[in-house]
């Protein structure tokens, strides 16, 4: 439990891991990796803005916190389906989405919110690959979906 500490150290909590809206699973196993499906964000607290497009409902600052409200749901179905976040050994991949309008170019500073978040928590082994795209919508017009590849004890 020690990676669930240090969420609440810093004042996180993990929620409930969310349900999927479609017909998938929100992380299947492969040996030795996780592969997490794509999740959005849930409200971190009341002045979050939830949906819309970076660079036009929201700041880069706003999207940087709802990308790490996102990457709590991701750890939240890493954790249903190992048991345990301790089981983590390493975040192998990221690919992050945000929706944005199509002057807006600063992708990898907001999924900086998932990434640095991912390093604090687990130190060197949370470094990972990643992608950070534009894209001109997402489901539900929510600003930022993560999905990842985690590696760990089988």
């Amino acid at each position: 439990m020690e990676i669930e500490a240090k969420l609440a150290e810093m004042g996180l909590q993990l929620p409930e891991a969310p349900a999927p809206v479609g017909n998938y699973v929100g992380a299947v196993r492969v040996g030795n990796l996780l592969f997490v499906s794509g999740h959005g964000p849930r409200r971190l607290h009341d002045d979050m803005v939830m949906a819309g497009k970076v660079g036009r409902d929201l700041t880069k600052e706003q999207a940087y916190e709802v990308a790490k409200s996102v990457m709590l749901n991701c750890l939240a179905s890493v954790k249903r389906e190992m048991g345990d976040l301790d089981r983590v050994k390493r975040i192998v991949k990221l690919l992050g989405m945000v929706n944005c309008t199509e002057t807006f170019t600063e992708h990898p500073q907001v999924i900086n919110g998932a990434s640095d978040l991912l390093v604090a928590l687990y130190g060197e082994a949370g470094r990972h690959a990643r992608s950070a795209v534009g894209m001109q919508q997402l489901p539900m017009s929510i600003p930022v979906e993560i999905e990842m590849i985690v590696e760990v004890d089988v």
